[in-house]
């Protein structure tokens, strides 16, 4: 009974954000502003051309369309709250505003692992085995695996915040965080949480390490069919059908090894830098990530500069 009075004594979470470094603070919220409206145009657009014009009605666009949709979704999560907390001195959010924020920033997250291995698997296929491209990728199998992906990633995500929200919380509510990062809110429990731990590393096991895997090796199949075309010409050509998705796993990938891999400061003065690093480095990867990944796409993509072109004059003919 008093396990069941303390946990519902907790109402409400402080998010430190960056309210002990108050000039940063206006500097980021023109900063993430400024980034949040390039991620909603950049990705909107993406979609509306990938639906709009019927020649990239392909697996490939298809995959890339739900990467768009997938991260509006995600920032949009995160980001209207941390301009907020930029500009309001008391930076709260309710129990239950926490909850379906780490739900949704932790199901968009494993759904992104999931069809960036998608994509990997569409490539190998179209430089692989051309021949049987149409057969393998017909349109009842991409759609099934990009549904997969958000099954799966939501199915995770529910199983994470449904044991995280359960754990008591004794009245410490201050998250040194911007957000209701999952791994933030389970240092404010006050009971074990080993189960916790262990379901999330088998979680990451699934969701980080097996795309990983499967993507790595999918790029060692797609490098030696590359090798062996005659043509430099060719080569290029066939290099170039894939390099976008190697960029924004890199960036992808590369962000999380880089917040969860570098060694901890033991130093109270280096940890305080660290700690303002380490939540910078989380912003970094909750929105620059977003926002680049549609000018990845679309810098050096012929198709998707000539869909544009073509839905921009479609669009001043019909005026």
């Amino acid at each position: 009974m008093e396990s069941a009075n303390q946990t519902i004594s907790v109402t409400e979470f402080i998010l430190l954000g960056l309210s002990a470094h108050p000039k940063l603070e206006k500097t980021f919220f023109v900063l993430i502003l400024l980034m949040y409206i390039v991620i909603l145009l950049g990705n909107g657009l993406l979609i509306l051309v990938t639906v709009s014009v019927s020649r990239l009605h392909t697996p490939m666009y298809y995959f890339l369309g739900n990467l768009s949709f997938l991260d509006i979704c995600y920032t949009t999560s995160s980001v209207p709250l941390i301009l907020d907390s930029f500009l309001t001195p008391r930076k709260t959010i309710s129990f239950s505003a926490c909850a379906v924020q780490m739900f949704l920033s932790f199901a968009m997250g494993a759904t992104e692992c999931g069809l960036l291995g998608m994509m990997a698997f569409d490539r190998y296929v179209a430089i692989c085995n051309p021949l049987r491209y149409p057969v393998v990728m017909s349109k009842a199998a991409y759609v099934l695996m990009a549904v997969s992906s958000w099954a799966a990633g939501s199915a995770a995500s529910m199983v994470q915040t449904s044991l995280a929200m359960r754990l008591p919380f004794c009245g410490n509510n201050i998250i040194n965080h911007f957000t209701c990062e999952i791994l933030a809110v389970l240092k404010l429990a006050c009971a074990d949480i080993s189960i916790n731990v262990i379901s999330m590393g088998v979680t990451n096991v699934i969701f980080l390490g097996v795309p990983v895997l499967f993507i790595f090796v999918s790029y060692i199949f797609i490098l030696a069919t590359i090798l062996r075309i005659p043509s430099a010409e060719g080569r290029k050509k066939a290099f170039s059908t894939c390099s976008a998705h190697l960029v924004v796993v890199v960036v992808f990938y590369g962000t999380i090894l880089f917040m969860y891999g570098k060694p901890k400061s033991k130093d109270p003065l280096g940890a305080d830098k660290q700690d303002v690093s380490d939540k910078l480095t989380s912003l970094f990867y909750g929105v620059v990530t977003p926002m680049l990944n549609p000018i990845i796409y679309s810098l050096r993509n012929k198709d998707v500069k000539a869909a544009v072109k073509t839905l921009v004059s479609q669009k001043c003919f019909t005026q």
